[in-house]
């Protein structure tokens, strides 16, 4: 008889690992958490001129004053300023122009219905680039009332004393 040979079966083949993109932060509002009280959170994409997307790369943006509003259907971007790009050419845009989100209908309705019904403004978190869309982070978010704020002062003091007593220990 003759001898055979094994049959080698292909390796098996792992694909390599997909590196995950981190998301580069262009701005935060930190006013918000100092104003609101922050609840329910959604990223929602931005629809932007070229120009504008180039003043975003540059970190040339203000979010501080922004905040969202559902008109017709749609939900759509207040007082965010972008500045205009400064080796732009014919195409220019208007700072701090209204900028449409890019949301699905349920998002919309929901988030719509939650403001309404309890009364809360939907405030801008951050804005960042996620692989190479511009994306912005929206929350739900009740005023805080001014002894409200007092007391967040004095927590973070006191969490601040606590931390030094026990790095000087």
């Amino acid at each position: 008889m003759a001898k055979t040979k094994p049959i080698k079966l292909a390796a098996k083949v792992t694909p390599p690992p997909v590196k995950k993109e981190p998301e580069r932060t262009i701005a935060t509002n930190k006013k918000a958490y100092h104003n609101y009280h922050v609840l329910d959170g959604l990223e929602a994409g931005l629809a932007l001129q070229g120009t504008e997307v180039k003043s975003l790369r540059r970190g040339k943006v203000s979010i501080n004053d922004a905040f969202v509003r559902e008109e017709k259907g749609q939900m759509w971007l207040y007082n965010a300023h972008i500045a205009q790009y400064e080796s732009r050419g014919y195409a220019d845009h208007d700072p701090t122009r209204p900028r449409k989100l890019l949301l699905h209908r349920k998002e919309i309705t929901k988030f719509k219905a939650q403001s309404q019904e309890k009364n809360l403004t939907i405030v801008v978190t951050r804005l960042y680039f996620k692989k190479h869309l511009a994306k912005i982070y929206i929350n739900l978010a009740k005023g805080k009332k001014l002894y409200d704020k007092r007391e967040d002062i004095t927590k973070r003091n006191w969490n601040r004393i606590q931390e030094r007593a026990l790095k000087n220990n």
